[in-house]
């Protein structure tokens, strides 16, 4: 790419963490410039350098996804790509992430991307700049107390040994031997993965910044997007031809939707539906916790709560059964964060407790809540968008953005070069297009008739938030977003004992129980 652009991305000239309360919870996160969720942004201010009339591609949003995507792509070799950020880099969701980076996940394409994700923090980025991007190297500890969720975790462990991933299922004795403060009393098992750890947002993002602009990128803050080109080619597809700015317009053949929660607003500038909903999301951190020192990060999904080691206190945070939604997203927002609604987040408190004793004798420190993005189906958006060529998606990373960035980061900088992604990317790649042995035609991951349609993808966002911490059970059917479409035969099947799939809004047959009628 450094000597030609390829023919699919054409050369533009071508084409038409210290916490600050020191008694009593507070709602910030202590930053040197943050904002409440009543103060306004920067978008009057001017951008931190000026902008280029032309971009092989445009990045919108200065995140975790935006910096690996602009980070990747400059290491692939494209000579002129530009990041765009609202604000600051880091100030819309990802500088209140707890950064957890665990490495096992059921799905062995997951398993590669957090491995790449782990390499770009800890080796990557520290060899290219010089400079620590605040990975702390920990280790990872996931809860069973249950045989089922044992049983996934031995899955998890023989699929980690294809990929080198270290682990080991160990004992209650061998627990509370590795974790003394822990409760072992009602567990079956753990599993151990030694080389799991922990992110530091800012500093991870900072890094990427200063290593994609030693490769030639161009990294702008305070510079908000206010439109998109679209434009009709000789044969009417549609494709982006240039990205407005409060402060001017560059032209490109290619934008980069990694708005985070703006990312829905993003699209609509370009005509493009981003299915995904905005929630609170939040953690807490504790007061000083003698022995806790080292000690690794801990899951337990069966109580939904993870324990994230920050120096001698934990953050407890986890995936509530009854998630609030941030109704009116506001543009204003940056460095922001919500009160705390404990009614909701009390069940946390429970979980940790339960786990780690001593909790319920420590105080609390601060507490985050900020905004995240969920989608329908818990996977993120990526790829390219079918209404529009030359608008990519990379967002609705459900609160995985940051252990999911490098490697998620890396194939989007592919594909958008290449035209592909280097891996299996299926599950997320927003039009999930059919294997050609099935003919030209392309399967939707979202009908186009539900992407737009905002309860169902409220109501399927909510559930699978809700659900992210389930045991992952193969043929699982979702509750939510039900009933919306029937065939005439509906009723008639129900009663013969028919279990009902849903697929892209409509119920369809499944399978049938010899029971009878199978009531929901």
């Amino acid at each position: 790419l450094r000597a030609a652009a390829p023919r699919h991305l054409p050369a533009p000239w071508r084409s038409p963490r210290p916490f600050s309360s020191t008694s009593g919870p507070t709602t910030k996160k202590s930053v040197p410039y943050q904002k409440t969720l009543k103060e306004e942004g920067s978008g009057s201010k001017e951008p931190s350098r000026p902008l280029p009339p032309l971009a092989e591609v445009v990045v919108v949003g200065g995140g975790s996804l935006g910096c690996q995507t602009t980070y990747h792509l400059a290491k692939q070799g494209v000579s002129s790509v530009v990041l765009l950020e609202r604000d600051r880099l880091t100030s819309g969701t990802t500088w209140h992430t707890a950064g957890l980076l665990w490495q096992l996940r059921p799905s062995d394409v997951e398993v590669e991307l957090l491995a790449h994700t782990r390499d770009v923090v800890s080796r990557e980025l520290p060899a290219e700049t010089g400079l620590h991007t605040g990975w702390v190297e920990n280790g990872g500890l996931f809860i069973a107390s249950n045989k089922q969720r044992l049983d996934e975790y031995k899955r998890l462990m023989s699929l980690g040994k294809v990929y080198g991933v270290e682990s080991y299922v160990l004992t209650p004795a061998q627990t509370k031997d590795l974790y003394p403060l822990m409760n072992v009393d009602d567990l079956y098992g753990t599993l151990y993965v030694p080389k799991d750890g922990t992110m530091d947002p800012a500093g991870t993002c900072s890094t990427l910044a200063r290593a994609a602009t030693a490769r030639g990128a161009t990294i702008i803050e305070n510079c908000p997007v206010t439109g998109i080109q679209v434009r009709a080619d000789d044969f009417g597809v549609k494709r982006v031809y240039a990205v407005e700015t409060a402060h001017g317009t560059i032209q490109t053949p290619c934008v980069v939707n990694c708005a985070g929660v703006w990312a829905q607003a993003l699209g609509r500038l370009a005509g493009v539906h981003v299915p995904l909903v905005a929630m609170h999301h939040a953690y807490v951190v504790t007061e000083r916790i003698e022995g806790i020192q080292n000690m690794p990060n801990v899951r337990d999904h069966d109580a939904s709560v993870y324990l994230r080691l920050q120096g001698d206190a934990l953050s407890v945070g986890g995936y509530e059964s009854n998630p609030i939604f941030w109704e009116e997203v506001s543009e204003k927002f940056a460095f922001g964060l919500f009160d705390l609604d404990w009614e909701v987040f009390m069940q946390h408190i429970e979980g940790a407790i339960k786990r780690v004793p001593v909790l319920e004798k420590t105080g609390i420190k601060s507490t985050v809540c900020g905004p995240e993005s969920f989608t329908a189906d818990h996977k993120p958006l990526m790829g390219e968008a079918p209404e529009v060529r030359g608008f990519f998606l990379g967002c609705g990373f459900n609160s995985a953005g940051m252990m999911l960035g490098g490697g998620c980061g890396k194939e989007l900088a592919h594909w958008i070069i290449h035209g592909r992604p280097e891996k299996d990317m299926y599950g997320y790649d927003i039009r999930q297009v059919t294997p050609a042995v099935l003919g030209p035609f392309l399967r939707w991951r979202f009908h186009h008739s539900l992407t737009d349609n905002n309860r169902w993808i409220r109501e399927r966002s909510h559930e699978s938030y809700a659900k992210n911490y389930s045991v992952v059970f193969p043929h699982d059917e979702p509750l939510a977003g039900r009933n919306a479409r029937k065939d005439p035969l509906h009723e008639e099947l129900l009663q013969q004992g028919c279990i009902f799939q849903e697929r892209h809004g409509w119920e369809r047959p499944g399978w049938f129980s010899p029971r009878g009628a199978a009531p929901v």
